[in-house]
């Protein structure tokens, strides 16, 4: 009775294009997909190609210095980490490099360049510094335990001296009530 009955000259105008319009939003949006995916294939290709470029330094870093941690990680951001708070990543127009450092106040660009013997000298100097400071922060430990070994000398005398005023102490009060036992004592 209240049921709407559908004819079946009327047709459904309405769902025809909007139909079409899903679909040609799918399409385009797959291939705005495929060109990120494009470029950030790109990006890596290009980290990739600075990484090699790096080899030579990093074979001369010694084996027990753990600084470093290269590599290249394929995120939404493709990046070419150097250590843990340093990396290169892709300019805006996609062919410039930028050598970056996460710190305190925020990122701090180190290095900008379009060509990569550039962007390896500045990676160079920063792994020198690092080197440096790894070195600095080694002697300061090693002065801070040569304090250390002196203090402990300094305290062990002192213990050991107060323990033979201790003793000194105990010997002249025993030998002094001795020798006021036998003055007090009748003969």
């Amino acid at each position: 009775m209240w049921e709407r009955k559908e004819t079946e000259t009327e047709p459904n105008q309405t769902e025809r294009p909007l139909n079409d319009a899903i679909r040609e939003a799918r399409i385009e949006a797959a291939e705005r997909s495929g060109v990120v995916v494009d470029l950030r294939d790109a990006d890596v290709a290009r980290l990739d190609l600075l990484n090699e470029a790096l080899d030579p330094l990093f074979r001369d870093i010694p084996d027990d210095v753990e600084l470093f941690d290269r590599g290249v990680s394929k995120g939404d951001v493709p990046r070419l980490w150097i250590d843990v708070i340093a990396h290169v990543e892709m300019g805006r127009d996609k062919r410039q490099y930028r050598f970056v450092q996460d710190t305190r106040y925020g990122r701090a660009v180190l290095a900008e360049s379009y060509e990569v013997p550039e962007v390896v000298a500045a990676i160079t100097h920063y792994v020198a510094r690092r080197l440096v400071e790894r070195e600095r922060a080694l002697s300061d430990d090693a002065e801070h335990d040569v304090a250390q070994s002196v203090l402990r000398r300094s305290r062990r005398r002192r213990h050991w001296r107060t323990v033979r005023i201790f003793i000194y102490g105990l010997v002249v009060g025993v030998v002094a009530l001795f020798a006021l036992a036998l003055l007090s004592s009748p003969h």
